[in-house]
């Protein structure tokens, strides 16, 4: 296969995986807002299914999955990344989803390069460069009208919903900064695959969801059908992404990931009827731009270094 195929492979693959992953936000959406199901015990559920899927298909791939709690540096940090990375930002997202709808939660992850800027500003004692500076600001602003159409007295979105939002930036942050190095030793998918588990058994066990009466409610067919599809879309989403990664650029994968966003936004629109003024489209727009361009310009000067 030469490299136009393996290049084409690659961005078929992010497309299809944006497309499936934006897809669960308003299937979340519709089984938070169609039935009694719980965010933690809805969670809890989709993270051990989810975390079993992915470790099984690892084990019939002949992957070894056991040694990396051989080592207690290691598993301590796959812990710590389980609970506050996976666990932390599929609870904030999930949480913001049910306190304000699919589109602004999956729109307000896109936060996550402004706190990882910051983050590494700080840490480097360094004001972040010029182009950091005005990707900030004008995401910030495409943020703003998003959640007040332009208006000063009006906010869209309940104070919950924009505090949850604002967790869903900070904990992906984490979560893309935090495994770095142990994803590198023993692999995405294991640590993933891991993560997912202890983090739905945690959740399980804070929210004792083994005495939850919720669990009748999985009889219902149309819930079921739910909850396996986006367990499914999230799983598949999630394999597409990262083997994406082998044929395209980093940058690529930013770019064409903001299908996530728009695919959770035409779904939203036909399916529940979602609708959005003028002046929030425009603020969706000028954030995947922003985004975008960071990063982009980014890679350019990671090249002229």
């Amino acid at each position: 296969m030469n490299n136009s195929s393996h290049r084409l492979k690659g961005i078929v693959m992010i497309i299809s995986g944006a497309m499936l992953w934006g897809a669960t936000g308003p299937l979340m959406e519709w089984v938070l807002s169609n039935s009694e199901l719980t965010v933690p015990f809805m969670l809890t559920v989709r993270l051990i299914l989810a975390g079993v899927i992915l470790l099984s298909f690892l084990l019939l791939t002949r992957k070894d999955i056991i040694t990396i709690w051989k080592y207690p540096a290691w598993w301590r940090k796959l812990v710590v990344f389980g609970v506050l990375g996976m666990l932390g930002v599929q609870y904030s997202f999930v949480a913001a989803i049910d306190a304000s709808n699919a589109v602004v939660a999956t729109l307000l992850q896109f936060l996550a390069p402004i706190f990882i800027i910051i983050f590494v500003s700080f840490s480097n004692r360094k004001w972040p460069p010029r182009y950091q500076v005005l990707g900030i600001l004008g995401t910030l602003i495409g943020l703003f009208l998003l959640l007040t159409n332009a208006s000063f007295e009006t906010l869209l979105v309940s104070t919950e919903a924009l505090l949850w939002g604002l967790a869903v930036g900070l904990t992906f942050a984490f979560y893309t900064l935090y495994p770095v190095a142990i994803m590198k030793e023993w692999g995405v998918l294991i640590v993933v695959g891991w993560g997912m588990l202890i983090g739905g058994i945690v959740l399980g066990v804070i929210s004792r969801a083994w005495s939850s009466d919720e669990w009748d409610l999985l009889l219902n067919p149309k819930i079921a059908l739910m909850l396996v599809a986006i367990i499914f879309f999230g799983t598949v989403a999630f394999v597409l992404f990262l083997s994406s990664m082998k044929y395209i650029t980093a940058v690529e994968t930013s770019v064409l990931s903001s299908m996530e966003p728009l695919t959770a936004m035409i779904i939203s629109v036909i399916w529940l009827g979602r609708t959005l003024a003028l002046w929030q489209i425009s603020g969706i727009i000028i954030m995947l731009v922003c985004v975008t361009w960071l990063s982009i310009e980014g890679d350019k000067q990671q090249e002229v270094v």
